[in-house]
This record gives C-alpha cells, structure tokens and sequence, in this order.
C-alpha cells in the first residue's frame, strides 16, 4: 500500500486499484483544499469541515462510500471497525469516532481529532494496530499524544496535525530527533517485522 499525507488529518491510502480516504477536508474548511481525487471509501471521524468531506471526493464514475460513525463496515474487501469517543476542536467537544480498518493484511488505527482522553472501546480497537495514526494537536499535545500512541503498541506510529514546534516535542519524546520526514510511505506486511513504536514522519 501507498500512504499519502494532503495535511491536516487528510491522508490518500491506495492498494491496487482501490483508494481510501481518511478525514478529507471538505469545501467548507478554511484550511486549503488539497488535490481533488476519487476515492472508493472515504473514512470520517468527526463532523467539522476539517475533516467531513468524504462526499467530495468523486470523480468520473468514482463515488465514495462514506463512513462516518461507529460501527462494523466491509466495503471492496476494506474491513472497518468505528468506536465512539470524543473530540476536542477549537475548545469545542464533538462526538468522534476512532477506527481501525484491515487492507492487504496490515491493519491501521486512526485517533481522529483527540479530546482529554480516548473512550475505551476506541482504545481496545486501537491496541490491535500495526500502524498508527495519532493527532498531535488534542488537549493533551504532542507529549499526552506520544504516550497514547505508545502505549497503544503499534508497529508503526505517524503523527498527524502537527506544526514545526509539536512535530519536534513528539519526536523527542520519541527519541528520534534526527528523524526525516519523507513524501510516502511504501508499506508491506513484511515491512512490519521487528517495528516496535518506530515513528514515521511524512511531509505533506
């Protein structure tokens, strides 16, 4: 699989022929609105601009299949499983949802936006990642985010919603201060032997 980082939350995961959206970023964001492309399933957490704009991401004949809540899901062979929680954004509270979706053998985890703390049913989905996404810009920042990817155990951890100043605490606490960001990620199950926790940074 290739992973794609367009900014905010908004990652491009593509398998073959098939590509998935997380928490694409919708016409109504004020944040800038990455390159449009179709997506087969489109994954949202939360119900913010920021992060809701599965619907646009049609293309030609290509129509996503939006989730958008908890629950089970099985779309082109995607398996995807939704636990509620909670999100904090802009002082706000939001419901969210966390997820982790199985592609290809490899499974991944996806915070979502984070509140004070991950509900946990969110945390008991999340545990069974082999990666990780986790936003670095909840109330706890980028040090209570570290601890909470961390303590998940995945394989793999990408930090997601960061600026210069939370990217560089987040790798300190890594201990991984030298890191580079790279542009994607090329990922196969056997990538994943002997990951423990390793920090991956990519560049939008």
């Amino acid at each position: 699989m290739i992973i794609n980082y367009l900014g905010k939350e908004f990652f491009k995961i593509s398998q073959g022929d098939l590509t998935v959206a997380f928490n694409p970023i919708s016409k109504e964001s004020k944040l800038p609105t990455p390159a449009k492309f179709g997506a087969d399933v489109a994954i949202v957490t939360t119900n913010h601009p920021d992060y809701n704009g599965g619907a646009d991401l049609k293309h030609g004949d290509r129509v996503p299949f939006v989730i958008d809540g908890p629950g089970d899901y099985e779309v082109k062979g995607v398996f995807v499983k939704g636990e509620a929680s909670h999100a904090e954004i802009g002082g706000k509270n939001y419901l969210s949802t966390s997820y982790l979706l199985s592609l290809d053998g490899i499974t991944l985890g996806f915070t979502g936006p984070l509140g004070k703390e991950l509900s946990k049913e969110a945390k008991e989905i999340l545990s069974e990642s082999d990666v990780l996404f986790v936003s670095l810009a909840g109330p706890g920042g980028a040090s209570g985010a570290y601890k909470l990817a961390s303590a998940l155990e995945p394989g793999l951890i990408i930090p997601m919603d960061y600026d210069s100043a939370s990217l560089k605490t987040f790798l300190k606490e890594a201990g991984e201060d030298k890191l580079e960001a790279i542009e994607k990620l090329v990922l196969k199950k056997k990538d994943l032997e002997g990951k423990e926790g390793d920090v991956v940074v990519l560049s939008v």
